[in-house]
């Protein structure tokens, strides 16, 4: 993103995941971390009875505080229409279903979106923009939560441990109501424990004695890539418009390639059985042009001019499949980074 750009808030850097963030950091403000496995969940509960003064009462129970949540929707409609390639479905679901979520003033059940899509698509930079335009504190806020597998869930043998992550974010809401939580690699998580997290996403005004219907879940995963990926390009050999391809043409594919993942998060979690999911987020492969976009837009952001022989550079070096067509960048952007910093 450009300092400046399209941010309302002032001059800010481009959005990035960090690990200040997550439930390990030993800086989070909210509440107390998890901390390694050795040490394990023993400051808990003495850390969620702390919080629970009459501020968290008053953020949890009334309708007037919303903690560090100042959502800046012009902020991240710019910023998505600038900087986020290809990704027309992408774009109107998630505005869509934020500004639905946000303007009700009593929610029935918290926002659960999930994510999918090809490496290198945009998922994560989504889930980065959302933090940064709808916390104060962006990704370093003490109201949005990281979590990624090989981090904090590595081990399938200890998934019984794992499963504290109920109390964890129980904790955590019991804080501030008005909470984010991101799950990455789904596709990575060990089955079994998303299951904990059930009761939270559902349509009801309570749980475990703690108010979470203004609390947001985003799970990110590749899952459903190839059934996206074999969509646009049929959608391509007919010379249909990509703009013109439709969430109904992909929901039900997608759908299925979860379901029938036994490696992904919500294998028999009951999450999808049970219609949790406020918007499936496809995030369609990125053709040339569109690597080309983020090509610009990196040496922007950097503060150099768009040589073309650099930009071609990059281009030349990322891999396209299938390999009849060398239509979809097998990376998408992901890579672009990289790849300027050794052409330059």
């Amino acid at each position: 993103m450009h300092a400046g750009s399209c941010s309302s808030q002032g001059a800010v850097g481009r959005p990035r995941p960090s690990s200040s963030v997550s439930w390990m950091a030993a800086e989070t403000r909210g509440c107390r971390p998890w901390g390694s496995l050795l040490l394990g969940l023993l400051g808990l509960v003495s850390a969620a009875a702390a919080a629970w003064d009459l501020t968290s009462l008053r953020c949890n129970f009334g309708t007037f505080c919303e903690c560090d949540f100042q959502p800046d929707f012009q902020g991240l409609e710019c910023d998505l229409a600038q900087h986020l390639a290809g990704q027309h479905l992408a774009k109107a679901l998630v505005v869509k279903a934020l500004k639905a979520f946000v303007r009700d003033p009593a929610p029935t059940k918290p926002l659960v979106l999930s994510l999918h899509g090809w490496t290198g698509t945009g998922k994560s930079y989504v889930s980065s923009l959302l933090a940064h335009y709808l916390f104060r504190g962006g990704l370093r806020s003490p109201y949005v939560h990281h979590f990624s597998p090989v981090l904090h869930f590595p081990h399938p043998s200890h998934l019984e441990r794992y499963k504290d992550l109920k109390s964890w974010v129980q904790g955590n809401l019991t804080v501030c109501g008005r909470s984010l939580f991101l799950f990455d690699e789904m596709d990575k998580l060990s089955p079994g424990l998303m299951e904990v997290l059930r009761p939270f996403l559902g349509s009801s005004w309570v749980v475990y004695g703690t108010n979470y219907r203004k609390a947001i879940f985003i799970f990110i995963s590749n899952t459903g890539g190839e059934q996206i990926n074999q969509v646009v390009l049929e959608a391509w050999r007919s010379r249909r418009e990509r703009e013109d391809i439709r969430l109904q043409e992909l929901e039900p594919a997608v759908s299925r390639a979860v379901l029938d993942n036994p490696h992904h998060g919500f294998w028999r979690s009951g999450i999808m059985e049970e219609h949790l999911l406020d918007a499936l987020v496809p995030f369609l492969p990125l053709q040339r042009h569109h690597v080309r976009h983020c090509v610009l837009n990196e040496l922007e952001q950097l503060g150099l001019e768009p040589r073309e022989e650099a930009v071609q550079a990059v281009l030349d070096s990322t891999t396209f499949f299938p390999e009849d067509e060398q239509l979809f960048s097998s990376t998408g952007c992901k890579t672009v980074a990289s790849r300027i910093a050794f052409f330059l």
